[in-house]
């Protein structure tokens, strides 16, 4: 399900400013990704493998590729390579420091600010189906059931065959004419989805809100559902992060991405949440399990789920040099987890992924990889916050945008969130209100009845500050 709203001309510039984003790299570090863009690259030939890649349409910072094969005797090999970035970025120079600076790709409905400069993001690092690449080759086996049963990594030459989208592979999924190496995405994914739930794993199915250019001009607010393909695609990076946090614990060095497990309270108020809701919980179900099977686009559904994220809060970065950590895993995974697969896009990609390197060929950690451990939490945490304000920024902008010329119309909406009542009697109770059309997720005052649909009434759109509210009755 995809819903588009057409809105006008929209100045992204202002967003840009406020969140002091860069508007170009140093002539140094430009410099460094220019020259370390025309060296060959490096590692094992592995060209022979018919690796792909499934990105949106528009992306050219592609980071990971694979090919995944039935082995003899049952069970499955992935072969899964992502962008050997360190093999173009010298840990002591100016581009190295400048990545520091940005931590993390900023995406923006104009355009991105990118970790890297474009050069090697979209161009020498980047696994477009043009030329021979650098990557870090992860073969993991699995047996019949989805468990992985042995690991491999190696620097190694690879050839992207085909630069494939979602959409157009799940259609191909659907007709039963996709391209050999994801063929088999979908009876992987659906195990590896299983084994997760069983593991007590929690996944979100919201849709998500973009804002997109629109042929001619103008821009389109979008609310689009994730197709199985992408949850399917993602099981696939999550299956590389659990075994990147499994060789860290083992080799006693690493980074890993941690969350903590939902208090008990908050498990509690979700079950009374689904009782109220009229949402199913059987006898002895997971969260996970739950959670999986709730239609979000359903009102209903879509005010639980909103309750569910509540679990899902505390996400870290958790570095270690020796013990083991007292938290090791990750709630939303229900596993040990770290961050391997995006070095082009998330600067601690490339530190972890050389940790394990080393750590799988039995080799010492490179001090300069080993030393950066400490520090990533920080700058992930900080350049995170920029990124997830840039994105909502888009995103409420755009809604202002569009609905400044309707302020005093009804519209239908669901209640998906009521907030806690205020002690203050002067205090207007209030909610958050999900539009159909278009596609609006606001705030909105009044007496809300949660998980229902009720009329709303816009009482404000302000592009200037990116703010739009609703009242009820």
């Amino acid at each position: 399900m995809t819903r588009r709203v057409r809105a006008p001309r929209i100045d992204f510039g202002a967003l840009r400013r406020e969140l002091e984003l860069p508007e170009r790299f140093p002539p140094a570090a430009q410099r460094e990704a220019e020259e370390a863009a025309g060296a060959p690259p490096p590692g094992t030939d592995r060209t022979d493998l018919d690796l792909v890649t499934i990105d949106p349409p528009s992306s050219r910072d592609l980071d990971q590729a694979m090919c995944l094969r039935r082995r003899a005797g049952g069970g499955f090999r992935v072969c899964y390579a992502i962008a050997d970035v360190a093999a173009y970025v010298r840990p002591d120079g100016a581009l190295a420091r400048e990545t520091w600076r940005r931590g993390q790709t900023v995406y923006l409905p104009d355009g991105n600010v990118p970790l890297h400069p474009p050069a090697l993001s979209e161009g020498a690092a980047s696994l477009l189906p043009d030329g021979d690449r650098a990557a870090v080759l992860w073969t993991i086996d699995l047996d019949a059931d989805g468990a992985t049963v042995a690991v491999r990594l190696e620097r190694a030459r690879v050839r992207s065959r085909a630069k494939l989208d979602y959409a157009g592979v799940q259609a191909a999924l659907e007709s039963g004419t996709a391209p050999e190496p994801v063929a088999l995405l979908p009876e992987i994914g659906r195990l590896l989805v299983r084994r997760g739930l069983d593991r007590g794993a929690i996944n979100l199915p919201t849709p998500e809100q973009e804002v997109a250019p629109v042929n001619g001009g103008g821009w389109r607010l979008v609310l689009r559902s994730t197709a199985p393909v992408e949850e399917f695609n993602a099981q696939i990076s999550l299956l590389t992060g659990m075994a990147a946090g499994e060789i860290m614990l083992a080799g006693r060095v690493g980074l890993l991405r941690t969350m903590p497990a939902p208090p008990v309270d908050a498990v509690a108020r979700l079950r009374a949440a689904a009782v109220a809701l009229g949402v199913s919980w059987p006898a002895g179900a997971r969260v996970g399990e739950v959670v999986a099977e709730v239609d979000p686009g359903d009102p209903r559904g879509a005010a639980f789920l909103d309750q569910a994220a509540e679990l899902l809060r505390g996400a870290g970065y958790t570095p270690f040099d020796g013990a083991p950590p007292e938290r090791t895993g990750h709630a939303g995974v229900g596993a040990p987890y770290a961050h391997v697969t995006a070095p082009l896009r998330r600067l601690a990609d490339r530190y972890a992924t050389e940790v394990c390197l080393a750590l799988h060929a039995g080799a010492e950690v490179p001090e300069w990889a080993r030393a950066a451990l400490a520090g990533l939490p920080e700058v992930m945490t900080a350049t995170g916050r920029v990124a997830g304000a840039a994105e909502r920024g888009a995103v409420d902008l755009a809604e202002a945008v569009l609905l400044a010329g309707r302020v005093g119309e009804t519209f239908d909406a669901a209640v998906i969130d009521v907030d806690a009542p205020r002690r203050a009697a002067t205090r207007q109770p209030r909610g958050t209100v999900a539009l159909d059309e278009p596609a609006v997720r606001a705030r909105c005052e009044g007496e809300l009845p949660v998980g229902e649909r009720v009329p709303v009434r816009l009482a404000e759109a302000d592009p200037k500050r990116r703010h739009v509210l609703f009242r009820h009755p």
